[in-house]
């Protein structure tokens, strides 16, 4: 008690500035704002208190915090009990090696990872031809997809000249080693423009490598773009424009993985890599026919890449197909120890397992509500059926568990923490977009979140994940429609599991791509990607490309 009022004698100008901002008559209505009634003696008796809490508020703007300075708690999707595998198995990618180049070499664009990889390794194309394939692809199309922020062409080139010498001197990394690949544009590479899609960060250089470059670096790949986000990894308008879907260019790709999913379904990359929050890597990929693995959380160490909430923030591959996706997750899961929700956990993938054995449920109660029976995702199951595996039917937790929005409000609070001062001082009025459902208003609106809502939030999610976990814990995979799945995105965002989303087919009205996703355990990314690689090679669904990049 002696302290506290030593501070306040000690602040005394700065708790009368406090007295001028706030007065008693204001507290009803705040109390009103955060579902609360006080009596008159009560308000009276917080005032004091009241005031003291703006000081510390005021104390603490002094202060700047930037966007990669985390919280000290740290978010797990671990529940008591449970046991994971510690033991990474060796992978054997099986390089094929009869892999010729095309006689149109355009058609180079919609290579597999592994014919690329055996391209370059068997010194059929070097990685500087491959690079600038792709960087002449780029700079034809990337204008009217509006999907590329930065072109990295020094770069890329001076990293394709190094991999050519290594390979040539016997020193083979593996099947990325050569390969180009582009970025979504919230990573960090030191030496290039890292804007977030934003307008206020347009010309943002941030001196720092990104975990999930230095290990595709560390592969052997060739960086060669940077690719568009919806601002501040919202949707797929940025501050260039909007990104658009390559199967049809009047509508936008989604997002916010816009440019890493439209690029790489387009054919300016091999793949891509984007993040989600909540739906920034699925809807993308469903929307424009790309193969999207938004891995467990705390997979893939964040370290380097914009934050937007410390508790959802993802980082993923974007492909062409499940077997791309196996190859890319290999080489970027794990930890540099600088995200402290990040673990090691093996990945034991076995791309000829039987698929037969894997326990395989479908949201029956998701499925129930598409009542014509001629769309894409039926015909999903038949063709797993046909393939000899047994579908259990079950109902995905949802409505049951899922009674309030515990999303909007975790999220919400944690991207209004991570952009404080960009509302603190009006850095928002940049931004290009100002409706009610941006960002800047939505910071905004976020700022009236009491502390206690989001950390009762939290322990709401908490008995969530208790929850789903019994259920996913009975399946090794279990199959959702993309589309019309209830909260399914939401609570296994929250929750933390796996999803994996690849195309299915066409739309009969728009002949747009539509897709299934496949849920997963924690950690079993194997699974799902089997299931999925699997389906695609029954199918090659994932083999279709958009006749305007051809």
């Amino acid at each position: 008690m002696k302290n506290k009022l030593l501070l306040c004698i000690l602040l005394l100008p700065c708790l009368l500035g406090a007295q001028d901002t706030v007065s008693v008559k204001d507290l009803p209505a705040a109390a009103r704002l955060m579902d609360l009634n006080f009596t008159q003696k009560e308000i009276d008796t917080m005032y004091a208190g009241v005031k003291e809490n703006i000081l510390v508020y005021k104390l603490m703007h002094q202060q700047t915090l930037n966007n990669n300075v985390p919280m000290s708690l740290w978010h797990s999707p671990v529940v008591p009990g449970m046991k994971f595998n510690e033991k990474q198995e060796n992978i054997n990618w099986d390089i094929p090696r009869n892999v010729s180049l095309p006689a149109d070499r355009n058609d180079l664009a919609y290579y597999s990872i592994r014919q690329l990889a055996s391209l370059i390794k068997n010194k059929k194309i070097s990685s500087q031809e491959l690079t600038q394939f792709f960087l002449d692809r780029i700079r034809k199309y990337g204008d009217s997809l509006e999907s590329v922020i930065t072109i990295t062409t020094a770069l890329a080139m001076q990293q394709a000249k190094e991999a050519d010498a290594e390979i040539a001197a016997g020193k083979y990394r593996g099947p990325l080693h050569g390969i180009p690949y582009g970025l979504k544009d919230l990573f960090a590479v030191k030496g290039t423009k890292t804007t977030w899609g934003a307008a206020p960060y347009k010309d943002q250089v941030i001196d720092e490598d990104a975990y999930v470059y230095t290990r595709l670096r560390d592969a052997g790949a060739v960086l060669v773009a940077k690719f568009t986000l919806g601002a501040l990894a919202m949707g797929d308008y940025w501050y260039g424009g909007r990104t658009r879907n390559p199967w049809n260019t009047r509508q936008g790709s989604s997002g916010s993985s816009a440019g890493s999913a439209s690029a790489t379904v387009a054919g300016l990359v091999p793949f891509a890599i984007g993040t989600e929050t909540w739906g920034s890597i699925i809807s993308p990929a469903s929307t424009c026919g790309a193969t999207g693995l938004r891995p467990t959380f705390g997979s893939i160490s964040r370290s380097g890449a914009m934050t937007l909430s410390w508790s959802l923030d993802k980082v993923g591959p974007i492909c062409r197909s499940a077997d791309d996706a196996a190859i890319v997750f290999n080489y970027i899961h794990g930890t540099d120890g600088l995200d402290m929700s990040a673990v090691n956990r093996p990945f034991n993938y076995k791309p000829n397992a039987d698929i037969k054995k894997l326990r395989v449920g479908y949201a029956k109660n998701y499925f129930d509500k598409i009542t014509d029976t001629s769309r894409t995702e039926w015909k999903v199951l038949d063709v797993y059926r046909q393939m000899g595996v047994e579908l259990i039917p079950m109902d995905f937790p949802d409505s049951g568990v899922y009674q309030f929005n515990i999303m909007d409000m975790v999220i919400s609070a944690e991207c209004a923490a991570a952009f404080d001062e960009f509302t603190r001082f009006d850095v928002d009025d940049a931004m290009t977009r100002q409706g009610r459902n941006d960002w800047p208003n939505t910071f905004r609106v976020s700022r009236l979140i009491p502390a206690v809502e989001y950390i009762n939030a939290n322990r709401h999610r908490f008995e969530l994940m208790k929850k789903v976990n019994e259920v996913i814990n009975r399946f090794d995979v279990i199959i959702c429609p993309t589309r019309g799945s209830g909260n399914q995105s939401a609570i296994t965002n929250l929750t933390g599991h796996p999803a994996l989303c690849f195309p299915t087919g066409f739309d009969k009205r728009f002949n747009t791509p539509t897709s299934i996703t496949l849920i997963g355990r924690l950690y079993d990314e194997a699974s799902l990607l089997l299931a999925a690689k699997a389906y695609q090679e029954a199918t090659g669904w994932d083999e279709m490309h958009p006749p305007a990049f051809k």
